[in-house]
């Protein structure tokens, strides 16, 4: 008689095995906790921790009806699940109101709960009514961005980036400057089609649409040097749209645009320009090679 071939691996030793890899995964997840996984931290600026907050909400709250939606389908297949030897057909209910009820009602108090925090958020993250510190255009093109510090009465024109996969290119990129602590009021514009205006650790983007300006006030409160990028696809370049973001600390900032007004950049660029034109502007001022 042959004998019964033994599993590789004892039951108690496999679990153990599952229970190890579970504990290591949760435990690498468990960095990204605080802020949700998302490249940001609470205090980058004064929005990011409302951002974070409702991403971690929405997620638990997904996560809550997931496990009760499973739960409910795995005990249906236990309790009622087909005897041996039994032929016989269950009892076939057409209407159960209270049920009914309650799989209506539970949906629609959950989402109704979720539309009030994420109505409250999004309105708190897109009021421009306060009073702001700095103005700032930001004009997009194909396929860079213009700066125009209204505030100081300077420009600073972007130009398309040159990625060659070495090292040293985020020097060459178009930089936005912003005092750190102080609220900024930007100004969305765009010169040829519609682009994207998108800092990924600010957790927010908003887009620069032809004959449109879109508004966005924020104060950033952590120095640093952050990533732009375009988050629309605009062009055959779209992925040289980048560029620099420096929160500094005010007295860098005023040298900045003091710089800016020794290059001879006062006033602001137009969207009356072409991108030719713009590229044309930067050259006469030493912005390109």
């Amino acid at each position: 008689m042959s004998k019964k071939p033994r599993s590789a691996m004892p039951p108690k030793a496999l679990i153990g095995a599952i229970a190890l890899g579970a504990s290591a995964l949760l435990a690498g997840c468990s960095q990204g906790i605080e802020n949700g996984a998302l490249p940001s931290t609470p205090d980058i600026t004064d929005q990011t921790g409302t951002i974070i907050t409702l991403w971690n909400g929405s997620w638990i709250a997904a996560l809550v009806v997931g496990v009760i939606t499973w739960g409910l389908i795995l005990w249906c297949i236990a309790v009622y699940r087909k005897r041996k030897d039994d032929d016989k057909l269950p009892v076939q209910t057409r209407v159960h109101l209270p049920l009914e009820l309650m799989y209506t009602l539970v949906p629609l108090m959950a989402i109704g709960v979720l539309f009030k925090y994420t109505a409250e958020d999004i309105a708190e993250l897109t009021d421009v009514s306060g009073d702001a510190d700095v103005e700032i255009q930001v004009v997009g093109k194909q396929w860079s961005w213009d700066f125009n510090y209204l505030t100081d009465d300077v420009y600073d024109p972007g130009v398309q980036a040159n990625l060659t996969g070495e090292e040293g290119v985020e020097e060459t990129l178009p930089t936005l400057y912003l005092p750190v602590d102080e609220t900024v009021h930007f100004y969305l514009d765009s010169r040829d089609v519609i682009h994207s205006f998108w800092i990924p650790a600010f957790l927010y983007k908003e887009d620069t649409v032809p004959g449109k300006t879109n508004e966005w006030q924020v104060m950033p409160t952590e120095v640093g040097t952050y990533q732009g990028k375009c988050a629309e696809l605009c062009g055959e370049y779209h992925a040289s749209m980048l560029f620099n973001v420096k929160v500094v600390e005010r007295a860098e900032y005023d040298a900045y645009m003091q710089e800016l007004r020794d290059r001879g950049n006062e006033g602001a660029l137009g969207l009356e320009y072409s991108r030719d034109q713009v590229v044309r502007i930067a050259d006469e001022h030493g912005e390109t090679e």
